[in-house]
């Protein structure tokens, strides 16, 4: 069963050192977009990663390209990893250590803004560095997001 917000929600409690930067993040924005996963671009250290490690718990992480793997966590592999794609029992979560578009997660944090959601306050990419970042991809949904944030950024505009 997907519940990404379950998941966004463990990640928070857990005090995971994040910025949301996918759809979830154009979601928060006010896009009305349909989202299969969450996107993070995260701190790529040992404590952070057991902190994930931690928000995952019970929920039987496990590599989506290697299914048979589950998330095993040592102080080599935090050394070694840029990018983790888990899929879990709440659905898909990649953790990035840089977006595309924008860098590594100080620039990432550096271009994010504060939220408040229903279970806690979270960063996310600035509407600007979202836009940079789905232009960036060059996916087709990716352009699809870029136009609706586009569209919210005028209205804001407007409005300010």
């Amino acid at each position: 069963m997907q519940n990404l917000s379950e998941l966004l929600r463990r990640l928070i409690e857990s005090e995971v050192e994040f910025v949301l930067v996918g759809g979830f993040a154009a979601v928060a924005h006010g896009a009305t977009l349909v989202t299969r996963d969450v996107d993070i671009c995260c701190r790529f250290n040992e404590a952070n990663l057991m902190r994930i490690r931690r928000a995952l718990a019970g929920l039987h992480p496990v590599d989506r390209s290697r299914q048979d793997l589950p998330l095993e966590l040592t102080r080599e592999q935090c050394a070694s990893l840029r990018n983790l794609y888990l899929r879990t029992d709440l659905g898909v979560l990649d953790c990035l250590g840089e977006v595309l578009g924008i860098g590594d997660f100080e620039a990432a944090l550096k271009n994010s803004v504060e939220v408040e959601l229903p279970y806690g306050n979270c960063r996310i990419l600035d509407i600007d560095a979202l836009i940079r970042a789905k232009e960036a991809m060059g996916r087709d949904h990716d352009k699809i997001t870029v136009k609706y944030l586009r569209e919210i950024k005028k209205r804001q505009d407007r409005n300010s």
